[in-house]
């Protein structure tokens, strides 16, 4: 086997490892979102013939038993699988014998899973630099794809930043790419072999948010088990808590001394533990802007940004949207049944003229619906979605309209274009989009019926 042929490997994101007789003895899987997907728990995957997860894979066609049959290895093989709950996907793979002696013991299979359009919503589960995923991240600085300089200005922070202790604060509008630059700076620390643990604050009910930062110890009268908080469940590596204003007042003073005197104490205990933890912190709205509303504490917030990273919108780096566009293609080509070659330029053009309320994550959504509606390899103005296309529509008229229609059309034109360009912007919310018109609701529903936008 030569090097050239050994280097494949490397593409593949899963390992299963079969005895003699086909029964799964050991696997690496990318994310284990998947057996959960071909309806398996992680424990019955185990000690079984690999063809029994499947409706559709008898003995003879099945890639594991065959090497293990004829002791000859296959590369680079397309399976089209359908797991008993009807959970269908292709998975390319290359197989190779186990031999002892004269004995075929086993077979080893490197596998990458190729999905169907519906299922695209599950990609983002798989960590895409495998050497990360086992401290609980799937982003490194690779991710933050970028050609404007004030994206490589914030790289260049990342850098430096990354060899501190310090604490951060992130600020950005969602869909910036917070939890990115979260993960890029542990991965790029030393703390990168100990775990990233991130929570969104604003997720979590409010009376469970302090058991659940802080964790619970069991008292003499209840046999619930001590349970670990997140805090303790970072000690050693990174906690990152994103939406960190919406936490109560009260619990921002504990995690203030948290921060200061790096000791907590579970809810119901009576000792404090040393904590060994970098602390990174995010807010989608100006810091400034929530200290004065009293929403986050002030001395919490300086405590907070000894390092402070600000995000900027997508519409305000548009010149990375043709980089962006051509990494969120080349991730679905990687994943998908079906290969795009690029965006076609009238597509390139609307998302330029976009504003990109979403950022980033907007734009990759808006990629992900091309690949639902595309019927080439391109993609086209007709597979994006139809309110970027028709805010770029609205952009050309708004600035030439057509001289040769009167003045009662131009000005009804004129208002149905900025209709749409309001829409857009608010993704279709009347009641917002009435209030940037300066209408009543009443009224935009009426002109949205005349100018059949409904």
């Amino acid at each position: 086997m030569s090097f050239k042929e050994l280097s494949h490997l490397s593409d593949y994101d899963n390992v299963l490892i079969v005895d003699a007789n086909g029964n799964t003895i050991f696997y690496d899987v990318a994310d284990l979102h998947i057996l959960k997907q071909i309806g398996l728990k992680p424990e019955e995957f185990l000690k079984k013939n690999v063809t029994s997860f499947y409706k559709n894979l008898p003995k003879e066609a099945s890639t594991l038993m065959n090497v293990l049959a004829t002791g000859k290895p296959l590369w680079n093989t397309d399976q089209e699988l359908t797991s008993n709950n009807g959970f269908t996907y292709v998975s390319r793979s290359s197989t190779f014998p186990i031999i002892n002696g004269t004995s075929i013991i086993g077979a080893i299979e490197f596998s990458k899973h190729y999905y169907q359009k519906e299922d695209m919503q599950i990609l983002d589960q798989f960590a895409s630099h495998k050497i990360y995923r086992k401290n609980n991240t799937i982003y490194t600085i690779e991710n933050l794809v970028s050609k404007s300089s004030v994206m490589e200005d914030i790289k260049n922070k990342i850098h430096k930043v990354s060899n501190t202790d310090s604490t951060i604060l992130i600020n950005g509008e969602t869909g910036t790419g917070k939890e990115i630059v979260a993960q890029s700076i542990h991965n790029l620390s030393n703390r990168y072999t100990q775990p990233f643990i991130s929570i969104n604050c604003g997720e979590i009910p409010s009376n469970f948010v302090e058991h659940t930062l802080f964790g619970t110890e069991k008292d003499n009268l209840s046999a619930t088990p001590d349970i670990l908080g997140i805090l303790e469940q970072a000690n050693g590596g990174t906690i990152f808590l994103d939406e960190v204003n919406a936490l109560d007042i009260k619990l921002q003073v504990k995690l203030l001394k948290v921060i200061e005197e790096k000791l907590i104490r579970r809810i119901g205990g009576k000792q404090d533990i040393h904590l060994n933890i970098r602390v990174i912190a995010a807010t989608n709205e100006s810091p400034d802007k929530l200290v004065h509303e009293k929403i986050l504490r002030e001395d919490l917030y300086y405590r907070l940004s000894v390092f402070q990273i600000d995000l900027p919108r997508l519409s305000e780096r548009k010149e990375d949207i043709s980089i962006l566009s051509r990494y969120f293609i080349d991730f679905y080509n990687r994943h998908m049944q079906m290969k795009m070659e690029k965006l076609d330029d009238t597509v390139l053009f609307a998302f330029e003229q976009y504003h990109w309320q979403g950022n980033v994550r907007e734009l990759k959504n808006a990629i992900e619906t091309a690949y639902n509606n595309a019927d080439s390899n391109q993609i086209t103005l007709h597979d994006i979605p139809s309110k970027i296309r028709n805010y770029s529509s609205a952009q050309e008229k708004i600035g030439k309209i057509d001289s040769t229609i009167n003045l009662k059309d131009k000005v009804e034109d004129f208002e149905k274009s900025l209709i749409v360009m309001e829409l857009g912007k608010t993704g279709g919310k009347l009641a917002e989009t009435a209030r940037r018109l300066g209408i009543s609701k009443q009224l935009l529903k009426y002109k949205m019926e005349k100018y059949e936008l409904r």
